[in-house]
């Protein structure tokens, strides 16, 4: 695979993303599309560089941070690639969390700049008087005036769009995104210049197969790794337009947005996917391809989507760590139930706890090698040789291999359940549980018996139509005894409204974690 940034000595993403669609002449292409607006590769570009001529002005140099909390929405890539351009460091915040999550993001990345939605003002707000190293608050799409802030149209006002990118070379800091602090606190991943660019070589040209053509759209958000790929830097690699909506996706918003928009790729989260085939009116005209990441895709529910929509789902794994995804099914060769095979220009080993290699079909950890690895965990040196292991970085996911290299996910390293004293995947009971009709979404977690063993215990969202009993109860389990090993069925099953999610859709295993120790306690 060539790689044009291996041996170049100045290297700047921005000027890739942006400046190359312009030496291209897609200056008047449409690049982003947003509510009622839509912004040209001319346009955006002018936008990004105003943005990063307005950062030097106030005194932002080269690796200096710049935090971003905003909605999805065309400012966003204009401030992302800005920064950029002019070698700052842009930091994309997570904007579902609370003031005291913000206040650790800022004083530990000490970035100078924030640029803030006034939607979500009132987080920082809260804990200003506390933010050590800040210098500047940017407010995008605000009404009135706030104290100590500046408008980002008074930011930007008067400033040139043009502007040289930095002499960056493919190993500078590029941009960072804080991962998720389910062991502790959040960690800040040091992304560099070339990391996006690898990540289109591979998983962008390779297994999506991205064109000129191409409408992007993705209900997963750019603050996190997935959604920055899928709305940002793989329809800019290839000069596409990408579809940004600012709203919570769900289903309806989904569907709305599609119909609006006709985008040829949709890339969503299995939790959605789930919630959209619960809808019973929506159409998918116009996509050629989904894809699905942030948990396992149930081989039922990529059958029942394939069934209703006759448009395939990719599923995948990815990380902010890895920038994307490195495992994935292809278009010719999908498996359900399979994360796929490895994505061109990624190694993996299965490792057992010693790190010695395991040979296929046995459950392991995966370790992956691959040039959009980030390099390093900020100021996190213990946290980082732990999991940078040399060219390999250790996920923490356990895996089994099939003859055929195909990789199946079954579950992180600290959610695998021991019943009996034999290993039981969560996933797999959930996949089995969700072909059930009365499931719609599940989640399996170790539970105590009055003997303190560990055995499963499932949490339902029921389907419309069905309602909880100890009829239903008996039902779901007599059905998991069917399809799998005896010993792997719920001994519990919890009906709830819905299950906790982070905001990439991850179904939050600690909370329910924690709701199964309580019923220990009590049963105690």
């Amino acid at each position: 695979m060539e790689l044009e940034y291996l041996g170049m000595e100045r290297f700047n993403a921005a000027d890739y993303f942006l400046d190359r669609n312009i030496r291209e002449g897609r200056e008047d292409k449409i690049a982003v599309v947003c509510e009622d607006r839509k912004l040209t590769y001319g346009e955006l570009t002018k936008q990004a560089n105003r943005f990063g001529n307005a950062l030097m002005s106030s005194g932002v140099r080269m690796e200096n941070r710049v935090a971003l909390l905003m909605l999805d929405m065309e400012l966003y890539p204009a401030a992302f690639l800005g920064a950029i351009k002019t070698g700052a460091v842009p930091i994309c915040l997570n904007t579902l969390m609370r003031p005291k999550d913000y206040l650790y993001f800022l004083n530990d990345s000490r970035a100078r700049v924030l640029v803030v939605d006034e939607s979500l003002y009132f987080n920082i707000e809260e804990v200003k008087s506390e933010l050590m190293f800040l210098e500047k608050i940017v407010v995008v799409n605000t009404q009135g005036e706030k104290p100590g802030t500046v408008s980002y149209e008074q930011f930007v006002q008067g400033q040139p769009d043009t502007l040289d990118p930095a002499p960056t070379g493919p190993d500078d800091a590029c941009f960072w995104l804080y991962s998720s602090g389910s062991t502790g606190k959040p960690k800040g991943t040091v992304h560099l210049q070339h990391d996006m660019l690898f990540s289109v070589e591979t998983y962008g040209k390779q297994v999506l197969k991205i064109r000129e053509d191409d409408v992007c759209f993705s209900a997963a958000k750019m603050f996190f790794a997935y959604g920055l790929g899928n709305s940002l830097y793989f329809p800019f690699s290839a000069g596409a337009t990408t579809v940004l909506m600012p709203d919570r996706p769900t289903p309806q918003t989904v569907f709305d947005t599609i119909a609006r928009y006709k985008p040829t790729l949709y890339f969503g989260v299995p939790t959605l996917y789930g919630a959209m085939l619960a809808q019973d009116e929506g159409s998918m005209d116009g996509v050629r391809l989904c894809t699905s990441a942030g948990e396992a895709l149930p081989a039922h529910l990529f059958k029942r989507w394939k069934e209703r929509f006759n448009v395939d789902i990719l599923d995948g794994i990815g990380s902010t760590e890895v920038s994307h995804i490195y495992i994935s099914n292809r278009v010719e060769d999908i498996r359900p139930g399979s994360t796929g095979q490895l994505v061109p220009g990624y190694e993996a080993r299965v490792v057992d706890d010693q790190l010695n290699d395991l040979p296929k079909g046995e459950i392991g950890t995966v370790l992956i090698k691959g040039d959009s690895t980030a390099a390093y965990y900020w100021n996190k040196h213990e946290k980082t040789k732990e999991a940078m292991l040399g060219d390999w970085f250790n996920t923490d996911d356990k895996f089994f291999v099939d003859e055929d290299g195909f990789f199946y996910y079954v579950g992180r390293s600290n959610d695998m359940l021991k019943v009996g004293g034999i290993w039981v995947s969560p996933i797999e009971v959930e996949a089995c549980l969700i072909g059930h009709p009365a499931v719609l979404e599940c989640a399996v977690v170790p539970g105590r018996d009055d003997e303190n063993l560990v055995k499963p215990s499932a949490y339902i969202v029921l389907n419309k139509g069905f309602e909880e009993s100890p009829e239903l109860e008996k039902e779901i389990k007599s059905y998991v005894k069917k399809e799998l090993a005896h010993y792997k069925f719920p001994r519990w099953i919890n009906f709830v409204e819905d299950l906790p999610k982070t905001a990439t859709g991850k179904v939050k295993r600690f909370e329910l974690k924690g709701k199964e120790d309580d019923r220990t306690r009590l049963a105690s």
